[in-house]
């Protein structure tokens, strides 16, 4: 258990822009911030964060909540796993109430998987730095490779002994269980049943998540038998899904957001090279063909991507057609390649800093257009395969979803290609008119989506800018969902003005949330998250307490966390020009706040009334019993005088 002197100091220290930042790029519009889902893939901004509130929503997914939440949803940790995150990136040092023994057991599987991984990088980097073997193998193999200490240290590179149960042994050892040592494929099982270590003799690359957490390995192979593979990558496994990963990200992140570009290089070693050059913004596919998750991964940082090409010809060709994917996802691709066959880490070893970044900025090329010069080369003089370039090329080009930078494209490449603009815009377009015939129904839905014919049927007039401003817009009271909608509408009122005191005619010096909770105390609360939100708030008040929104926003249960993030935050917000355009005149929620208040306590009790009457008429029709039926009818009566008073209480509210 975290202490809770330690959890008020991690949500003070806590800047939710900063710590969303940190995994998508927002932009700020308004009092908030927006930027693209991290959650599911999207190409219109629909992630909303609120600095005042301290609290984000994704329109998309779904989901909400505090900054420890996003941490919980993105990374899958625990409460207290996010909690020690965010603890870690602002300098706070958690106390526990009692000594922590997740070092040698966890409760979930996933967590296990984490930490004996994060044992491995430990155990990997000693036998480095700390063994003679280490020392003489794996830390002079990355000192010759130019390589610094402070590098080598910030990756937690390390070496793994060249014996055949060195980790294996140290990790058992330590208690750690046999289960998640072979499904991480730190070690692997012999046919007896016993472990040993699957990277004998190897330096080690440990490769991170986006949080920083060391989630798989790579390990390079120093002999020079041939039958010994070059590299030996982890499995996947519960943590690690390598069409998900880039290497390097961790580090890059930070540099990629402020710089506005990603490098992507492709190995280990290309990214350590550029990193330690002062190019910080750098990630490696590590040898395997880019994936539409790990473009989507940048794009949240980035819409702009370098490729930085190894000179082999060959290579570059076969990954040219790959590449299309980038354009799919909407991103700018632009390409530099290396003379004389060198790699980015072979060339940056050579030529240093300074001229390696003058290259970079001198020979990039966007890559439609360097595509098109490389397969033109290759091509030659022969009609036939100068046509194949010329449908290659806008193939690619079809793929680019922005029809005006598809449009600049064809320019250039028709004067490129020596071919008229107007014939490739016609095979253009005959590629695209196949695509949406064959995607007909789900480009009419995308289309719809786009131009917003018609606002969607969870339409919420409710804006997080208005909430803040206390500004209603429009709040239609429905007596459907068995009233749900004013079960919500009473925990809405509760979070924004719950702490106001009350200044109204017969009614003064008291605050509105105890008020509303003495008035409902003889109702029940149907919607079982609105319950219990009602309950805990009861009972704070009756502890001397009066929770705020904060309260809920950071409370534990996700359910609550989520309800209360739906009732602070909506997609939708007036234009600055509203009324100018519609001359509809937006009425301020705390000028009427007397009757929002005791409106939402009144329209509750009405509707709970309203179905009490609907109760007794149903029984009245199937009860025989003369004198049961007199009593049903006395209830029904009684019931009707209470619903008429509420009804001409709610009108005189209203009126007033």
């Amino acid at each position: 258990m975290i202490t809770k002197l330690t959890v008020d100091k991690i949500m003070e220290a806590t800047d939710i822009v900063e710590v969303v930042g940190e995994f998508v790029t927002l932009k700020k519009r308004g009092a908030n911030y927006v930027g693209l889902s991290p959650f599911v893939n999207e190409k219109t901004p629909s992630f909303t964060v609120s600095p005042a509130k301290g609290i984000f929503k994704d329109f998309s997914s779904g989901k909400g909540g505090s900054a420890i939440t996003f941490i919980m949803e993105l990374e899958k940790f625990t409460y207290p796993e996010a909690l020690k995150w965010l603890a870690k990136k602002y300098g706070i040092d958690v106390e526990e109430t009692v000594e922590s023994t997740e070092n040698k057991e966890a409760d979930s599987r996933r967590e296990s998987l984490m930490i004996v991984s994060g044992f491995a990088a430990k155990f990997f980097q000693e036998s480095m730095w700390d063994t003679d073997e280490g020392k003489s193998i794996g830390l002079s193999y990355f000192k010759e490779r130019g390589f610094t200490p402070e590098v080598m240290r910030k990756f937690e590179l390390g070496y793994s002994p060249d014996q055949w149960e060195a980790f294996t042994g140290a990790a058992l050892s330590a208690g750690y269980q046999q289960e998640f040592l072979e499904e991480s494929g730190l070690s692997v099982k012999r046919d007896n049943g016993s472990l040993y270590d699957r990277y004998r003799g190897r330096v080690m690359f440990p490769i991170h998540s986006f949080t920083g957490r060391v989630i798989a390995f790579g390990g390079r192979t120093l002999k020079s038998d041939k039958n010994v593979p070059k590299y030996v990558n982890s499995p996947e496994s519960e943590i690690y899904h390598k069409s998900n990963v880039l290497y390097g990200l961790f580090f890059a992140k930070k540099s990629i957001r402020d710089l506005d570009n990603c490098y992507l290089v492709e190995g280990y070693a290309d990214v350590l090279s550029v990193h330690q050059a002062g190019i910080e913004n750098v990630v490696a596919s590590s040898g395997t063909s880019l994936t539409v998750e790990q473009i989507r991964l940048i794009g949240r940082l980035t819409q702009n991507i370098t490729i930085l090409y190894d000179g082999d010809a060959a290579g570059i060709k076969a990954s040219l057609r790959g590449l299309d994917l980038i354009l799919e996802e909407g991103l700018n691709v632009k390409v530099v390649s290396f003379p004389d066959g060198h790699d980015p880490d072979s060339y940056v070893r050579k030529v240093g800093s300074t001229a390696f970044k003058q290259h970079i900025d001198q020979n990039k090329k966007d890559f439609i257009l360097y595509k098109t010069s490389i397969l033109l080369k290759d091509a030659g003089t022969d009609p036939l395969r100068r046509a194949e370039v010329i449908r290659e090329v806008v193939e690619s080009i079809a793929k680019i979803p922005d029809h005006i930078k598809a449009s600049v494209f064809i320019k250039e490449c028709s004067y490129q290609m020596q071919i008229e603009e107007r014939v490739l815009l016609s095979e253009l377009n005959k590629m695209r008119l196949a695509k949406a015939k064959k995607n007909n129904q789900q480009s009419e839905r995308q289309q719809q989506q786009q131009h917003g014919e018609g606002p969607p049927a969870d339409f919420d007039y409710y804006s997080i800018e208005a909430a803040e401003a206390g500004t209603l817009i429009e709040q239609p009271v429905k007596d459907s969902d068995n009233g749900v909608n004013q079960e919500r509408e009473i925990v809405r009122l509760l979070l924004l003005y719950g702490n106001r005191m009350i200044d109204w005619d017969g009614i003064t010096n008291t605050y509105i949330g105890p008020f509303m909770i003495a008035e409902l105390s003889d109702v029940t609360f149907e919607n079982p998250v609105c319950k219990q939100f009602t309950d805990i708030y009861r009972s704070q008040v009756e502890n001397g307490e009066l929770p705020d929104d904060k309260f809920f926003i950071h409370y534990d249960d996700k359910e609550i966390v989520n309800l209360v993030v739906d009732m602070l935050a909506t997609k939708y917000t007036l234009s600055e020009n509203w009324y100018e355009m519609h001359k509809i005149l937006i009425t301020d929620e705390i000028d009427h706040l007397r009757a929002a208040i005791l409106g939402a306590i009144f329209h509750l009790k009405k509707q709970k009334v309203g179905k009490l009457l609907e109760g007794l008429r149903k029984e009245l029709q199937t009860t025989e019993s003369a004198i049961d039926q007199d009593i049903l009818m006395t209830r029904y009566i009684q019931l009707k005088k209470v619903e008429k008073h509420i009804s001409d209480y709610l009108g005189s509210v209203i009126i007033k």
